[in-house]
This record gives structure tokens, C-alpha cells and sequence, in this order.
């Protein structure tokens, strides 16, 4: 269960200390958003490890057992706290509890960038597995639906569909495409579809097809002869996978393209 989805079950019950980052400066081990709930006897989420969370854990701690008003306070990472990261991190504490389960829910809930996943197989199925740990809403689709596990995150929707090219026209725009299904056929209806979505709208972002340098230029040539040109197919990646990643196991690719995608939304989101 994600750790969101933890902490607002457990504040059914429960009273926590929020932790969150409100800004940073320099050097600092979690971004101005980051947060930790801390309980009585333990914890969920990390503002960055080390003995900053340490010594806020604790501070939150005596601020539950208090019943105090919520708190901000500065700290510098820097030899008294242990830590040389040389910036400075400003947390803010607040007791929260049921009745802030609602408001939590949308005020925590990260930014999912929207992505597809074209294949339920061993490649496919390690790839969703390392993607849902990250902040994607992602859409997993393939044309055998007993393939798709039983139990998956809320972030994860699995689409039956057949002929399986036809998911493309309903994918959320923005969304970053890795096409990965058990056969080449149905790779290239895929690509064909995106390469039509992207002519008729430009919606889409990263395209990933699976593959060698050869199964890219047998694409390419067939392509060309249904009708689209070589500018538009160059917006295809493949192979794909983070380059100097090497391992032809379905988890070594899994972790490659994982990479490959942070990087790009990376870039994407500074441009």
C-alpha cells in the first residue's frame, strides 16, 4: 500500500505529527514538499534520513504528547546536526488526525505524470512493478487479460483490449508510451496508432518500442510504406533503456527504461 494510503488509514484511528518540508536552501536531502508522519512508536515516510529526521521525530513526538500548535523551525545541515550537506531546511510540524484525513488526501498526493505500459509479460510486468513505486498514473494494457495480477496499487489501471492498438486514442494526453507485447505484429499496430495520434494531436511524450537496432529499422521501413515519413518515426525510441545499462533480464530493463523515463520527465519539467 502506498505510504499516503497508510497514513490516512491509520489516522482513522491514530493521531500523528506531520513533518514537511516548507523550503530549503543549498545543499538538502528532500525537496520542499517532502513529509513524514511520525506516531508514538514509529513512522511513515522520510524527509531525507540522518540525524535531521532523527531530531525531528523526536520534536514531533514531544509535540503529540503536548497537544501543541503547529511549529516551524530552521535547520542547518551542518556539523552540530552531524550532516555536511551545507544547506538549510525549514520543517513545519502539525498534529493531524481523522478529521484531517480528507484535506491530506489531496494536499499530499503527488503530481502523477501519466504513462502506458503496452504488454503484460516478463518485461512488461517488471516494468509496472518498478514504475508504481514512483509518483505515475499509469495505464497497463494488453489483449490477454488474465495476465494482469490480481491486486495492484490505485495508481495502476489495467485495460483489456482487443485489437490492443485501440487503447491509444483513450490514453490521457502527456502520457509517455513503452510498447513491449509478446508479438512484433501488435508492437507495430501500436506504433502505427501513436504515430497517428501524434500527427493528428502531438499529445503525446516519450514513445518507447522495444527492441534492436534491426527490429527499429524493419519498423521504420514499414512505416514508411503505410504512409508516414522518417521525421515522424524518429520520434520513436528504441532500443530503449538508459544507454551503458546492459542485461537482457527482464529486471535489469525494467530499471534501464525506469531511468530512461525519470530522466526525460526530468528534463521535460526544466525546459
Amino acid at each position: 500500500m502506498p505510504v499516503l494510503q497508510q497514513l490516512l488509514a491509520r489516522l482513522a484511528t491514530q493521531e500523528a505529527c506531520l513533518v514537511q518540508v516548507a523550503s530549503t536552501q543549498g545543499s538538502a536531502p528532500r525537496d520542499a514538499g517532502a513529509w513524514m508522519a511520525v506516531f508514538a512508536q514509529d513512522q511513515l515516510g522520510t524527509i531525507g534520513g540522518g540525524h535531521l529526521e532523527w531530531q525531528a521525530a523526536n520534536k514531533a513526538r514531544n509535540l503529540l504528547a503536548s497537544g501543541g500548535a503547529p511549529q516551524s523551525e530552521r535547520f542547518a545541515l551542518g556539523p552540530r546536526l552531524g550532516q555536511c550537506c551545507g544547506g538549510v531546511v525549514h520543517l513545519r510540524f502539525q498534529r493531524i488526525g481523522q478529521a484531517d484525513r480528507e484535506p491530506l488526501a489531496q494536499q499530499l498526493a503527488p503530481e502523477c505524470s501519466p504513462v502506458a505500459v503496452f504488454g503484460a509479460g516478463h518485461v512488461g510486468a517488471a516494468l509496472v512493478q518498478v514504475l508504481s513505486n514512483l509518483p505515475l498514473a499509469i495505464t497497463w494494457v494488453d489483449s490477454r487479460e488474465a495476465l494482469f495480477p490480481p491486486a495492484l496499487p490505485a495508481h495502476v489501471q489495467t485495460e483489456y483490449s482487443d485489437p490492443i492498438e485501440r487503447a491509444v486514442a483513450d490514453l490521457a494526453p502527456r502520457s509517455s508510451v513503452f510498447i513491449l507485447t509478446h508479438d512484433h505484429q501488435q508492437d507495430l499496430q501500436i506504433t502505427q496508432a501513436c504515430l497517428q495520434r501524434q500527427r493528428n494531436s502531438g499529445d503525446l511524450d516519450l514513445i518507447g518500442l522495444i527492441g534492436s537496432a534491426t527490429k527499429r529499422a524493419s519498423f521504420a521501413h514499414r512505416l514508411t510504406e503505410r504512409g508516414f515519413a522518417d521525421a515522424e518515426f524518429a520520434r520513436i525510441t528504441c532500443p530503449i533503456g538508459l544507454p551503458g545499462i546492459q542485461g537482457k533480464a527482464p529486471e535489469v530493463i525494467a530499471i534501464a527504461v525506469a531511468a530512461q523515463l525519470l530522466q526525460h520527465l526530468q528534463r521535460t519539467q526544466h525546459a
